[in-house]
């Protein structure tokens, strides 16, 4: 689509001939004879650039600037003028200009100017884009008790210099959790580093975290530096900290008590200023009892326990995260925005959801991208949602007799509690009130198979 520019000028042939140049060059042109017909031409229609004389009868070129610098703020706008000077040059630039050329008008350097222009506005226009795409990323979605106690434990949390540890499981959102809390600490204009402990073999993580001298190990050709000097003055995110080795948790809590550290195969002694933020959706109390997490480390990173809620906790919650990841798959799909019906919201809400926000937001992608249809309803969900199709719990009021219906009933509610607590069989007896015994027993009953049996 050819960009629309509009040539603000009092001499008609100005018009004439730099619009018929402009033309050729395959953009749209507007044109006004002054600058109050200019600014109601662009309420009307907004052009991507403004080419704008300086001397112009009624309202002149530096007025007309300011107003278009108040209003239309991401429009670039050239100014013009055939009595250039200095002192113009500098106040037009003051106030917003992109740039100044003078009459008699340089077809080549006008172009030039254009171009550069226009480019300037695709970036930022880019820029914005991502800007509003990173806080929408970093933005806690949900109006429920549990999420508002959330946000209200990251706003006191953030100013502090405290260290942090998230728990939750996985899918939750931890990622999203430390994200905010560095957006509003004083360090949010320093660099966020995030390390996923869990990814990063064992002989590459003193490495990833510490950097390395040249010549510290095999492949080692240059001194590398670690996540923790990257870091410096900003914050460190370590993810699932619990699948950190202990030779490395006893490094990692050197650098909390000192703040130093040296790098692998190194001597020199690094002073490095850190905010550190973990994050694990492991019992850390049961890993230390199993000898797989130091004790002296959990209570220097358990400063302040953020522990963010599943989603089967913020049920009132699925319906604003379905709407805004119904937005978010359309966006970054390129296809048409679709809705869903009422009665699709009401059987999503009722799952399990054992992989929790994250589970959701695929599931919405998947529909967003696989339905062909602009509405996504409940016949849909039996492609993409195996649980929501005859499996649901309602399927028990189509059974002919009482007995039959009970059956099923209990199928169906056993699955889903089973499903809750991730098939963990002492877990869900405990928290149906069923011996564990006897819950084996219905389930081999009811043909209910857990995918993962966890003594």
């Amino acid at each position: 689509m050819s960009k629309t520019i509009m040539i603000v000028d009092d001499e008609p042939s100005i018009l004439r001939s730099l619009g018929g140049a402009l033309e050729d060059e395959g953009y749209r042109i507007l044109t006004a004879s002054d600058g109050l017909r200019a600014l109601k031409k662009i309420e009307e229609e907004p052009p991507d650039l403004v080419l704008l004389d300086i001397w112009m009868p009624g309202m002149d070129g530096i007025d007309t600037l300011k107003r278009l610098r108040a209003q239309y703020a991401g429009i670039p706008v050239i100014m013009i003028s055939g009595h250039g000077s200095i002192e113009t040059a500098v106040t037009a630039t003051k106030l917003g200009a992109f740039d100044f050329i003078e009459k008699p008008l340089s077809l080549e350097k006008t172009l030039v100017t254009v171009q550069n222009a226009l480019s300037f506005r695709q970036l930022n226009d880019d820029n914005l884009i991502l800007r509003q795409k990173a806080e929408r990323h970093h933005r806690l979605t949900g109006t429920s008790p549990a999420i508002q106690r959330l946000r209200e434990t990251i706003e006191r949390v953030a100013p502090t210099q405290a260290t942090v540890l998230i728990v939750g499981e996985n899918g939750t959102g931890k990622e999203l959790v430390a994200r905010a809390i560095h957006q509003l600490s004083p360090r949010s204009n320093r660099p966020l580093v995030e390390v996923n402990c869990a990814a990063i073999p064992e002989e590459l993580i003193e490495s990833e975290l510490f950097g390395h001298e040249k010549g510290a190990f095999t492949g080692a050709n240059e001194r590398r530096r670690g996540r923790f000097d990257l870091a410096s003055n900003g914050t460190l995110f370590l993810d699932e900290i619990g699948d950190m080795s202990l030779k490395t948790q006893a490094k990692i809590l050197r650098i909390l008590q000192e703040q130093r550290f040296e790098r692998v195969g190194g001597t020199a002694t690094m002073q490095v200023d850190v905010r550190i933020i973990a994050a694990t959706n492991k019992d850390l109390a049961q890993e230390i009892k199993d000898g797989r997490f130091r004790e002296d480390l959990y209570y220097r990173l358990n400063v302040i326990p953020v522990q963010v809620p599943p989603l089967r906790e913020r049920r009132e919650d699925i319906p604003l995260l379905v709407a805004e990841f119904l937005k978010e798959a359309a966006i970054d799909s390129r296809l048409k925005q679709k809705r869903i019906t009422e009665r699709a919201i009401e059987i999503i809400v009722r799952q399990p959801w054992p992989g929790n926000v994250r589970e959701l937001r695929n599931l919405i992608e998947r529909l967003v991208i696989l339905v062909p249809a602009d509405v996504v309803d409940v016949h849909h969900l039996a492609e993409c949602f195996p649980l929501a199709t005859p499996d649901t719990p309602e399927s028990a009021l189509d059974q002919p007799t009482f007995r039959q219906a009970r059956t099923e009933f209990e199928r169906q509610y056993l699955r889903r509690k089973l499903a809750e607590h991730n098939w963990n069989i002492s877990q869900t007896a405990e928290a149906i009130g069923l011996e564990r015994s006897h819950l084996h027993r219905k389930i081999r009953s009811y043909g209910v198979e857990p995918q993962a049996e966890t003594s």
